[in-house]
């Protein structure tokens, strides 16, 4: 089955019922894209599909199959990094961290469908669960993002 990650060509020899997650984890050990609850409630493993956040977690490969797939890992670099992600150290957003990586990613998701977003349009979008409870500075850094691309 041949797929695009994070806009390379990638190969693989995979059952085609295999949930995204675990051959973005377990074979090609990009591990930024978390596992949290395995029936897409929670959002630590959200990617982007052809630029809409999914959740990795349920999505099957064979619906994947010629889509362009980006994970946390193509968000940004140490050198350029995405708006969001500094953002998210402006506003002091992560405490324990696990959810973050699925949080950028909606976030990001968002973003580009909306580049300056309204309260109302953060809070439909972002249905990612943070156990930290850290929403209100997930706004604040959303709404800083999106005033830095202006």
């Amino acid at each position: 089955m041949n797929l695009n990650i994070n806009a390379q060509s990638v190969t693989v020899d995979a059952d085609p019922a295999m949930p995204l997650l675990w051959l973005l984890r377990d074979t090609l050990n990009l591990t930024g894209t978390k596992f949290g609850c395995g029936v897409a409630a929670c959002g630590a493993c959200t990617v982007h599909v052809d630029g809409r956040a999914a959740r990795a977690c349920v999505l099957p490969l064979s619906v994947v199959a010629g889509a362009k797939i980006r994970t946390i890992e193509a968000l940004g670099t140490a050198d350029k990094p995405h708006a969001l992600q500094l953002a998210w150290i402006a506003e002091q957003v992560p405490q324990c961290g696990y959810c973050q990586s699925g949080m950028l990613m909606a976030a990001a998701a968002l973003l580009e469908a909306k580049p300056h977003p309204s309260d109302a349009d953060i809070d439909a979008a972002m249905t990612n669960i943070c156990r930290c409870g850290t929403y209100q500075r997930v706004r604040a850094a959303i709404h800083r993002a999106a005033g830095a691309a202006a």
